[in-house]
């Protein structure tokens, strides 16, 4: 007699299928809106330079986008969460972050390219924490790490070929800066486009993900909050790119031309280890990030002390650090919180990152000038302290894959 497969392993399959086509679709659109603003971000600086800004207002100017973008995630996901418009509040954000781009092109003066580029933060600010709400959903049918290490996989592919083409456009056109801005309106509708489909084929994300009775509370539980707390910890230990290309700059430990080859092996390395940690994340649980932590504090003692071997090195495990943050990190919440209150879970979330960051990066850019020992036992401290809060973290999770 001819076996047949069991209704519900028929519909466990097909649900997982659909997840996993919904997972993509994401990813393609942020495969191309990271093609576009990652491709705006690595020319804005001369840019506005040679639109008359100072160096004082690109550091005001980089600086208050990065602390908008991280700020109103916090006012975002707590709108997401209130009104349940996911698709609403995610295509308003993309809209406002892509559109802010091409017309770069047009910024006669430099006010009004650095408003434009604040404005590109607001929108990815906007849009960020009912995106990664919606895509808990799906990831709860693929695993979480790995839905979510997919995802920034394809986020890392745009992320790198932006830059890629803004800088074949100003070989090609003698350094036409609203040219190369112009270019990256195609990858901004493509985009939008792959979204609004996104939007027809799946206007109810949520149903994507099983529904179970839950526990009402008034809060977050203790586990988040000291998950919280861990993260802060990496966050503010994590060198910015930008000190260390200023290091490799300044020292010459690494030749001018092979800083961006570095970034872009890092952000190489930032992809594969998205779909790696992922799949552990899926099979061990949060635990797997104490070894993420441990990996990622040694980078800081090899970009800054080593030669051109130890730094190359250095900044493989800085992107392995980096695929960490950007995949496994959000995938941990989705298991922590209810499925109601993740928009308002992601704002808290992203917020604290990204606050912790710049005060961080801040410091590390102090020390950097005054004690560059002082710079990396910062560094691997505070990254090192984040481990015990996992372990204690993991001890009370199940694996995100058996959740």
């Amino acid at each position: 007699m001819a076996h047949t497969s069991s209704p519900v392993a028929s519909n466990a399959s097909l649900a997982r299928a659909t997840a996993i086509k919904f997972v993509v679709l994401l990813g393609l659109v942020s495969l191309f809106a990271d093609m576009t603003y990652e491709g705006a971000r690595s020319i804005a600086g001369p840019y506005l330079a040679l639109l008359g800004a100072s160096g004082t207002v690109v550091g005001i100017v980089a600086g208050f986008g990065e602390l908008i973008g991280y700020g109103l995630r916090l006012v975002s996901g707590y709108l997401s969460d209130r009104t349940r418009r996911y698709w609403a509040i995610t295509l308003v954000g993309y809209a406002i972050n892509l559109l802010a781009v091409p017309f770069l092109a047009l910024a006669g003066r430099w006010e009004v390219a650095a408003a434009l580029l604040i404005a590109e933060r607001l929108g990815k600010a906007l849009r960020n924490p009912a995106r990664d709400a919606m895509l808990s959903y799906a990831t709860r049918e693929t695993g979480r790490g790995w839905g979510f290490g997919l995802h920034e996989a394809m986020d890392q592919i745009g992320a790198v070929a932006g830059p890629v083409i803004v800088t074949l456009v100003l070989a090609a056109q003698s350094n036409n800066y609203p040219a190369a801005f112009g270019v990256l309106a195609i990858p901004a509708v493509l985009a939008l486009s792959v979204l609004l489909a996104a939007r027809w084929l799946y206007p109810r994300p949520q149903d994507l993900e099983p529904t179970a009775p839950e526990l009402k509370t008034t809060g977050f539980p203790v586990a988040y909050w000291i998950y919280l707390a861990a993260v802060a910890l990496v966050a503010a230990g994590y060198v910015d790119f930008p000190l260390i290309a200023y290091h490799f700059g300044k020292t010459a430990s690494v030749p001018g031309a092979w800083i961006p080859l570095l970034y872009a092996v890092a952000m190489g390395v930032d992809a594969l280890a998205a779909l790696l940690f992922g799949r552990w994340f899926d099979r061990i649980g949060i635990r797997i990030l104490m070894l993420v932590a441990l990996l990622s504090a040694c980078f800081a003692p090899l970009v800054f002390l080593g030669d051109f071997t130890l730094a190359l090195i250095g900044m493989a495990l800085w992107g392995i650090g980096m695929g960490a943050q950007e995949s496994i990190l959000r995938a941990a919440v989705a298991g922590m919180v209810a499925r109601d209150r993740r928009g308002s879970a992601y704002g808290i979330f992203n917020t604290g990152y990204g606050v912790f960051w710049f005060l961080g990066s801040a410091l590390m850019g102090v020390l950097y000038d005054h004690s560059l020992p002082m710079l990396i036992a910062f560094s691997v401290a505070a990254q090192l302290a984040s481990i015990p809060l996992f372990f204690w973290v993991g001890k009370r999770l199940a694996p995100a894959g058996r959740a």
